[in-house]
C-alpha cells in the first residue's frame, strides 16, 4: 500500500494503560490527528466544511486491528490513504508504524451529511475534486 500522508506522534505518559502500553482508544485519536492534518494538507480545514460546502463527515464505522504494542516515548507514524470514495462515504485506509514495524491498521468509513440536519448528503464536486487526488492508485 501507498501511503499518501502520514505524520510524526510521540507516546505520552497521559497516553498509556497502567502497563505502560497505549491504551488501545487512543490508536483512533492518532488516527483522527492524521485525518485533519491531512485535510488541512489539501487545503481543507475541518471547521471550515460545513461553511464552504454544507457538509460534515461522520464516522461511520471504525474497524481497527492491533498488532503489537506501542509504549512510552515511541515515536509512531501515522499515515491516511484513500481507499475508496464514494457519493455519500469516504473509505480511510491507516497505518500505525513504529519504525518498520506495523502496530496498528484501521479502516474509517466517514460518510457525508448535511451541516444543517445531519442527514447523509453526497460530497459536492469541488470537494470530491479535492479529495480524490489522495486515491490509492
Amino acid at each position: 500500500m501507498t501511503v499518501a500522508f502520514s505524520i510524526p506522534v510521540r507516546v505520552y505518559y497521559e497516553d498509556t494503560d497502567a502497563g505502560g502500553v497505549v491504551y488501545y482508544a487512543n490508536y483512533l485519536r492518532y488516527m483522527e490527528r492524521c485525518r485533519s492534518d491531512w485535510l488541512r494538507s489539501v487545503g481543507l480545514e475541518i471547521r471550515d466544511l460545513a461553511a464552504r460546502f454544507g457538509v460534515l463527515f461522520a464516522v461511520r464505522a471504525a474497524n481497527v486491528e492491533y498488532i503489537k504494542p506501542a509504549q512510552l516515548s515511541d515515536l509512531l507514524t501515522v499515515s491516511v490513504l484513500v481507499a475508496k470514495f464514494g457519493r455519500v462515504s469516504l473509505d480511510l485506509d491507516q497505518l500505525i508504524h513504529r519504525g518498520d514495524d506495523l502496530v496498528c491498521q484501521g479502516r474509517i468509513r466517514l460518510a457525508g451529511i448535511d451541516a444543517e440536519t445531519f442527514l447523509p448528503k453526497p460530497f459536492p464536486d469541488e470537494l470530491t475534486n479535492e479529495l480524490t487526488t489522495w486515491k490509492t492508485p
